[in-house]
């Protein structure tokens, strides 16, 4: 097949070019207005994608029974009204100063995050698809604290160096989920902070199953793992859109403290299940800035029926 590759090719740049294209034209427009179109055209997508609207109204149902079928689809169309707006930051950030941050983003709750880094063993920061997590770890490194994060890499290499060249712009890096390992230990040693996206499904061996939201749910366990290794802090760190406030604010919550006693396994599970608690208690305060939309409980348990 001699026409595959040059045809992967082009197919990489386009994508690469259309991304930077639309990048730059909602990086220009006025913030109110690029906002305004980003939120019309996510519901436009809530509209037309019944697949994903599904998945989002079975997570809704299994994990909030409380709500009424109306307040399910309330939320699922603010979880994507807010995925437009974090689009529009994310295209924004490379214009953004501490200065003209300032009016509409602050950060609560940052002396746990200082305590805990003032410790001189680490600090691994418990974050997830919930609020504005893109511009979170941007804004943290903004104000002076970069951070090194765990990602997964996108296929398309040329779009992923753009991503991470926007990500990366005042010091934080980037640990590949691939080889992070490594790195997470190395950053841990020298009293780094490393922000991990623990709310996605996982397979065992990488996972193992705690409750989420009453459901058991396949979690990483490697935070819970390099915590108890090396005695690094762990904290709750998310950013959210505040209506009251009309900005957002990245917020930093107590430490979850890892169990250390003699049975190693035992630790870990528990370690992984507070910290997926505090996951939950975040997003039960923020229920339509959460990714329901993601299948995150699709690995099950031996024995029990899929879900999806």
């Amino acid at each position: 097949m001699p026409y595959t590759k040059p045809c992967f090719v082009m197919k990489e740049r386009l994508e690469y070019w259309l991304v930077v294209a639309v990048a730059r034209f909602l990086g220009r427009l006025p913030r109110a207005w690029a906002r305004w179109l980003s939120a019309g055209l996510a519901l436009a997508f809530y509209t037309l994608h019944g697949r994903l609207r599904r998945v989002g109204l079975v997570n809704l149902r299994r994990s909030l029974p409380e709500l009424s079928e109306a307040e399910r689809l309330t939320t699922l169309r603010g979880v994507y009204r807010h995925l437009g707006w974090l689009l529009v930051e994310f295209c924004r950030m490379p214009r953004y100063t501490p200065e003209n941050l300032r009016n509409w983003a602050r950060t609560e709750g940052l002396e746990h995050y200082l305590a805990a880094r003032a410790r001189g063993k680490g600090v691994l920061v418990i974050t997830g698809h919930l609020g504005a997590w893109e511009l979170s770890s941007f804004y943290h490194s903004l104000m002076g604290y970069p951070m090194d994060m765990v990602i997964r890499r996108l296929d398309n290499r040329r779009l992923d160096g753009f991503v991470n060249g926007i990500r990366c712009m005042h010091g934080n890096r980037v640990l590949h989920k691939d080889d992070f390992g490594r790195g997470l230990l190395t950053a841990m040693r020298a009293g780094g902070t490393v922000g991990i996206l623990m709310d996605t499904n996982m397979t065992p061996p990488q996972g193992a199953f705690v409750e989420f939201f009453g459901q058991q749910a396949c979690t990483a366990t490697g935070l819970a793992h390099v915590a108890r290794k090396t005695g690094a802090a762990v904290l709750p760190g998310f950013m959210f859109w505040e209506k009251s406030e009309q900005k957002y604010v990245l917020h930093f919550g107590p430490e979850v403290e890892i169990p250390h006693t003699d049975d190693v396994v035992a630790d870990i599970l528990e370690g992984t299940q507070r910290c997926t608690r505090a996951i939950e208690d975040w997003i039960r305060r923020y229920p339509d800035q959460w990714l329901w939309i993601h299948r995150r409980w699709k690995t099950r348990p031996a024995g029990e029926e899929k879900i999806y």
